[in-house]
């Protein structure tokens, strides 16, 4: 099969388009062919070392949708031809991946491969921040950084679902149309108005109730001065570099609480995946929820779509399409 290949961490370059041989599925596991895979951050931090330390030579991507072609010893509930799509599993830049039963969700009727793939990752990683590391509350106000990205454009329409005030920020205003079209009640371009000093003017100086930073160093701080007493910093991604460490005597001050959640922390167990993606396929298919995939890629030009990805020249979902 086909496949992108790290041989050692680097810039996009070290993504090797290779031959490897098709995977086999062993007990508890299915090998599914590839229709889509997303691209993610958490596959840059993979290829960087920045995060997520993988055993060289590694398949990079963690997401993925596509057809069951053969099921392993003790695999009951899925077969051969079945449309899955999975999470938080290893090797999806392939043709071909071998994953364990339990990620794997059924794709409902009516939605692509492609769709499904985009709606993985960044829909649970959405629904989780918004129901769980700080469950919005009618009346709060939420502060989402990168508001025009594929995590962002989902955390924005969740949260004002929810009951909130959305104030979002992005680079261009190409990309502040977007934040809007998904409901942010404001938006500020951070490369012409201080975010900081913006948000305490749009809030009457009293600040947000969660900051949802996925930006890390560059924002982090400014964004712990917006919290009001009680608020929460949900950071939840690094893509400028990790933040500083806070002490505990700067948390004292508000009674502030941080967190660096991951989506594994809050897909444990086929139970709480199937919660998660079965609310984010329910709101697509009743109209709740839109994604935006702005890009596919041929699984060979995976170098390409990590370029723009990084390089914050993307909005919505980018896909390699084996």
């Amino acid at each position: 099969m086909k496949a992108i290949q790290i041989p050692h961490t680097g810039g996009p370059e070290v993504l090797h388009y290779v031959d490897l041989p098709q995977p086999k599925a062993g007990e508890g596991q299915a090998v599914v062919q590839i229709k889509a895979a997303g691209v993610n951050f958490t596959d840059i931090y993979t290829r960087t070392g920045m995060a997520h330390g993988a055993a060289m030579p590694w398949v990079p991507g963690v997401e993925a949708a596509g057809v069951v072609t053969e099921v392993g010893p003790g695999v009951t509930g899925v077969k051969p031809g079945d449309r899955m799509a999975y999470s938080s599993g290893p090797g999806s830049y392939a043709e071909y991946a071998t994953q364990a039963v339990w990620r794997l969700m059924p794709v409902p009727e009516g939605v692509s491969f492609e769709l499904a793939a985009a709606a993985m990752l960044q829909g649970m990683t959405a629904h989780y921040l918004s129901h769980d590391s700080y469950p919005i509350r009618p009346g709060d106000v939420a502060l989402v950084h990168a508001g025009a990205g594929g995590v962002g454009q989902i955390l924005i329409q969740m949260c004002k679902q929810l009951g909130a005030t959305v104030i979002a920020t992005v680079s261009t205003e190409a990309k502040a149309a977007i934040a809007r079209s998904c409901g942010a009640d404001h938006v500020i371009r951070y490369t012409v108005d201080d975010f900081e000093a913006e948000t305490m003017r749009l809030t009457d100086g009293k600040g947000v109730h969660v900051v949802y930073d996925s930006v890390g160093m560059d924002t982090f701080a400014k964004g712990m001065n917006l919290l009001r007493n009680r608020g929460y910093m949900i950071c939840y991604g690094q893509s400028s570099g990790w933040p500083d460490p806070v002490s505990l005597q700067a948390l004292n001050i508000k009674g502030t609480f941080v967190s660096r959640p991951s989506l594994v922390h809050y897909t444990l167990d086929r139970q709480e995946i199937a919660l998660r993606s079965g609310a984010v396929f329910a709101a697509l298919a009743a109209g709740r929820l839109k994604i935006d995939i702005s890009k596919t890629f041929p699984l060979a030009e995976a170098a390409e779509a990590h370029r723009q990805l990084e390089g914050r020249a993307s909005t919505g979902k980018l896909l390699l399409i084996p």
